[in-house]
């Protein structure tokens, strides 16, 4: 009998709900500290364990079959997968920071200025549905710092 294959966030906001709504549901998954695949107890089905930002790619290459995964990552990564069901759970929002020292008081203010980020089609969305433009400078890692080193 063939497994159903479900792909999970590794760690993070997701992890903990993802694993507990599969228990409520009833499935039970014996997995042991920092494992990548967890088969349930009770029902045909492998979890596996991975980074949010790769679950696109392991859903587009046929590696699993579905998966719990943040809107933002679809936004960012996986546009032209299809959403199956909004669980309603680890919510998220855009944020703008600039240095205290700005001029920049409102969202106007930002009109035509560089904005760094790791969501460039998130904030391009944005831009979009307040009417405004921005040069985009795409950023990983410590994202927190821009502003301050005259990326924002």
């Amino acid at each position: 009998m063939s497994k159903l294959k479900i792909a999970v966030q590794k760690s993070g906001r997701l992890n903990e709900d993802s694993m507990a709504l599969l228990k409520d549901i009833g499935i039970s998954i014996d997995n042991g500290k920092d494992q990548l695949k967890a088969a349930a107890a009770n029902f045909p089905l492998e979890v596996f364990y991975l980074r949010n930002g790769d679950i696109p790619q392991y859903l587009r290459d046929g590696v699993v079959d579905v998966a719990i995964i943040g809107e933002n990552v679809l936004i960012e990564k996986g546009q032209e997968l299809v959403i199956a069901e909004r669980l309603g759970f680890s919510k998220c929002r855009v944020s703008i920071a600039v240095p205290k020292a700005s001029k920049a008081k409102c969202l106007k203010d930002l009109e035509g200025q560089r904005i760094a980020t790791s969501y460039p089609n998130t904030v391009n969305q944005f831009l979009e549905q307040n009417n405004m433009t921005a040069q985009l400078h795409i950023i990983n890692g410590s994202v927190e710092i821009a502003p301050n080193i005259g990326l924002g």
